[in-house]
């Protein structure tokens, strides 16, 4: 049979690959990022009770309002932007739905859409299928006198031309683990006010920010917000990946858009998962107490790390940490990556993988990506195989 692929670049993704060389060599896998742990029993007796009640059928396209309301209220209590919940709020099949979506709802053939790499993978080929050009603005990457990456604005600005429909922004950023700042914040309403361009903003590890700094979300900006979609993550903030149940927080005119899109690719979302997460949801308690939770977590890993040949980077944020193998090997990524996995039993993902070409030196900066997101005995089991590296 003859056919055009609408994705030629597209194989199985780095993620799958290293999954499935750490279950061959009986690795510790830190490098998918989910957690090895349950939800909280609450919150799955409270799904489990909305299926014996009956919530079994389909719910609304948007979602039940119960839930939407919750996410409306929160938005309002931590961004400080009050979102309708019928109009501007639409439950999601995960974030990656949100996203999908988004992109297909406003991305048309030949438009542009900047992304800043590294990023997450799903973007391009989100872009492509839209029929849209990604335009791939790389971070300034850790050096001597930086010790993390972080974004030129500037460059940033000077990408987008006329043909420029999106910019698409992942903070707490996947996989860098760096957050917006202030000043972030201002570049981006000066990008914004000269240009009136659209932000896609993949905010789903919005409540993983640690040291006791807080996520500034896009929302909290009225100018940004309304010029944006922000998608969030059930999955990331309550530890259920698997269920993957997210939602998108935009303005009435752009979330119309994207509701046209979603009833179309799902129509709507599992109907227990909604309304045990709609009570669930009425405690702010689980996710005020992710940040401490995650923190110490992302210590016990940095901290043995610190007792081994890597050299970790900060992280600010998300489940993630970044190190430096450059005084064990100077293989490219992908290469160590697979070496660490086979030879010592600990699965990463190199950073190298978020970038367009991975294989190209200017990708490849000696860094891999570790999950913390893990039992403190998978942790501590892993960082003894580490120090023999």
């Amino acid at each position: 049979m003859k056919f055009t692929s609408k994705l030629p670049n597209v194989g199985t993704t780095i993620f799958t690959t290293m999954s499935q060389l750490a279950t061959d060599h009986k690795a510790i896998n830190l490098g998918q990022g989910f957690p090895d742990f349950n939800p909280d029993s609450r919150l799955l007796e409270l799904v489990s009770q909305a299926m014996t009640d009956g919530h079994n059928q389909y719910p609304p396209m948007a979602g039940i309002p119960s839930l939407r309301q919750e996410i409306a209220s929160k938005m309002e209590s931590i961004h400080g932007h009050a979102y309708d919940w019928n109009m501007e709020i639409t439950i999601t099949s995960g974030a990656s739905e949100g996203l999908m979506a988004s992109i297909l709802a406003f991305v048309g053939n030949g438009d542009e859409v900047v992304i800043i790499e590294p990023f997450y993978d799903l973007y391009i080929p989100a872009i492509e299928l839209a029929g849209g050009k990604p335009v791939v603005v790389p971070m300034l990457a850790p050096d001597s006198g930086n010790a993390n990456y972080r974004v030129d604005w500037q460059r940033v600005r000077d990408a987008i031309t006329e043909k420029t429909r999106m910019m698409i922004l992942n903070f707490p950023h996947n996989p860098t683990g760096i957050c917006l700042q202030r000043s972030d914040i201002e570049a981006l309403e000066s990008i914004v006010e000269q240009t009136g361009i659209l932000l896609l903003s993949d905010e789903v590890y919005e409540h993983l920010v640690f040291d006791g700094h807080e996520h500034l979300s896009l929302a909290r900006s009225p100018l940004l917000a309304a010029h944006t979609i922000a998608v969030f993550s059930f999955g990331k903030t309550y530890s259920a990946t698997g269920w993957k149940i997210g939602y998108c927080c935009a303005p009435q005119e752009l979330t119309a858009e994207i509701r046209k899109v979603h009833q179309f690719m799902v129509f709507t979302v599992t109907s227990p998962m909604q309304f045990g997460l709609a009570e669930y949801m009425k405690d702010p308690q689980p996710y005020r107490d992710l940040p401490p939770f995650y923190q110490q977590k992302r210590d016990r890993l940095a901290h043995g790390l610190a007792n081994t040949r890597f050299k970790p980077l900060s992280s600010q944020g998300t489940f993630f940490l970044i190190a430096d193998y450059s005084a064990i090997s100077d293989q490219p990524e992908a290469d160590f990556a697979r070496w660490l996995t086979v030879e010592h039993g600990v699965g990463v993902i190199p950073v190298s993988a978020f970038y367009r070409d991975p294989n190209a030196k200017q990708s490849n900066h000696g860094l891999v990506r570790f999950c913390f997101a893990k039992r403190d005995d998978t942790l501590n089991t892993a960082i003894e195989r580490l120090q023999a590296v």
